[in-house]
C-alpha cells in the first residue's frame, strides 16, 4: 500500500491494485506545483466534504479518468448534475467496494461546494480490507464520536489527521484525537498551505513523539510505504 502527498489533504492511494485520490487540491495550490494531474490517473476520488480547497480538481480528474467520486449524498448529486459518476454515502453508512470497505464516519466542520450550494454533512472514511485498515479524518474538530472508532471498525494501521489549527484541530488535539481511535502512527494534513495553518513542524513531531505516538509529514510529492 503506497501512499504519496499531493499538498494540503490531497493524498493518493495505490490500494489493491486501484488508485484512490482523497480531496484533491492540487493545481490551485503553488505549493504543489511540481505534481502533475496527469500522473494520478484515479480509479475512485473520495471527497470529505465540499470546500474548494479539497474539491478544486475533482471535477477535472473524474473526467480525465472516468473515476467514480464518492462522499455525501449532496456532493455526489452535485457532481452527477455534471455528468460524472457519484456513489452517495450518510454519516454512519457503510459500502464494500471493488477495493475494499469504505464507512464514512462523522466529522466536525462546515460544508460548501465552489459555487455556494450546501455541501451536507462533512466526513471522514475508515478504508479496510482483509490486511489492512486507516483512517482519512479530513477537515475535524477532536470530537468524541472519534472514540466510535476502534469499536465499530478494523484495527488501524495508521490515520491521516489534520493538524493546522484554526480551521480544524491543530497537533495538540490531533495528539488526543489518536488516542481517541487507538491509533499510534498518524500522517499530518491541512497545514501550512497558507498562513492561518502554518506550523512549527518539530514542536509537532515532538508533541506526538512525547505521547509515545509518531507523526509523519511528508513532503509534498514524497511517498510513503505503509
Amino acid at each position: 500500500m503506497k501512499l504519496t502527498y499531493l499538498g494540503q489533504s490531497a493524498f493518493v492511494m495505490e490500494f489493491n491494485g486501484y488508485n484512490l485520490v482523497f480531496d484533491p487540491m492540487i493545481t490551485p495550490n503553488p505549493l504543489a506545483s511540481s505534481i502533475s494531474l496527469d500522473t494520478l490517473k484515479p480509479n475512485y476520488i473520495l471527497l470529505s466534504h465540499g470546500h474548494e480547497d479539497h474539491v478544486a480538481d475533482a471535477e477535472l480528474l473524474a473526467k480525465a479518468n472516468n473515476a467514480t467520486i464518492i462522499s455525501n449524498y449532496e456532493i455526489v448529486s452535485w457532481y452527477e448534475s455534471k455528468g460524472l459518476k457519484g456513489h452517495p454515502m450518510n454519516i454512519g453508512g457503510k459500502r464494500k467496494f471493488d477495493f475494499g470497505t469504505v464507512k464514512y464516519v462523522a466529522a466536525t466542520h462546515s460544508s460548501m461546494l465552489p459555487d455556494g450550494s450546501y455541501g451536507g454533512a462533512s466526513g471522514g472514511f475508515v478504508i479496510w480490507d482483509e490486511k489492512k485498515c486507516f483512517y482519512f479524518a479530513g477537515d475535524t474538530s477532536l470530537t468524541y464520536d472519534m472514540k466510535l472508532i476502534p469499536m465499530i471498525c478494523p484495527a488501524l494501521d495508521f490515520a491521516i489527521l489534520p493538524i493546522g489549527d484554526n480551521f480544524t484541530m491543530g497537533y495538540e488535539d490531533a495528539v488526543y484525537a489518536a488516542d481517541f481511535i487507538q491509533c499510534d502512527k498518524i500522517i499530518g494534513c491541512h497545514y501550512d498551505t497558507f498562513g492561518y495553518i502554518k506550523i512549527d513542524h518539530q514542536a509537532a513531531i515532538n508533541e506526538f513523539k512525547n505521547a509515545g505516538k509518531e507523526l509523519i509529514l511528508l513532503n509534498i510529492g514524497a511517498s510513503i510505504e505503509l
